[in-house]
């Protein structure tokens, strides 16, 4: 893309996600809390990010070597239908023989519950490697046990800045909560 139409597709990117917000904060009204709330949840994961694409094209995580990410995080419930999230996500890359913490997520945002397990994520991004930008990410819990559910979760991270284009990615992620 052209630098005029970068600057366009950023500001599309962040006009969606400011009308994402307020769907969804306007969707998840709150009843009067229940009993048991607030409460806290813990949680820990594995993330493989899939492709992220870019002016330049796209990459996947197969291209250059491999990452991996492993996400751990707390819940703090409002309701059973609205919450905040913190999250911290090393990353480790292992490319030509070796491997490294390449890049450190943190990743606050606010969480909205829907009937039958579905869970949205709005998550603010930044990231050691100097990029920030935004996370929706859309949850669903699969298997709920006595103490613990198990979850597979889809990530759209797009970012920005540290002197790269912009880019949107795809990954998956799954994990416990406790």
């Amino acid at each position: 893309m052209k630098d005029s139409n970068m600057k366009q597709f950023d500001k599309i990117t962040i006009n969606l996600f400011v009308i994402l917000i307020g769907f969804t904060a306007s969707q998840a009204q709150e009843k009067p809390a229940a009993s048991g709330y607030p409460k806290v949840v813990g949680y820990m994961a594995v993330i493989h990010p899939i492709i992220t694409l870019d002016k330049n094209g796209n990459t996947t995580n197969f291209s250059d070597g491999y990452t991996v990410g492993f996400p751990t995080g707390i819940h703090i419930l409002k309701s059973d239908r609205f919450g905040y999230s913190f999250e911290v996500v090393p990353f480790i890359k292992s490319a030509d023989g070796t491997s490294k913490v390449n890049n450190v997520l943190f990743h606050p945002g606010l969480i909205f519950r829907f009937p039958k397990s579905w869970i949205l994520y709005t998550r603010m991004a930044f990231e050691t490697s100097g990029r920030y930008g935004f996370t929706p990410s859309i949850s669903k819990i699969v298997y709920k046990a006595k103490y613990n559910n198990f979850f597979v979760t889809i990530p759209v991270p797009l970012r920005f800045g540290n002197d790269k284009p912009a880019s949107i990615g795809f990954g998956l992620q799954m994990g416990l909560t406790f």
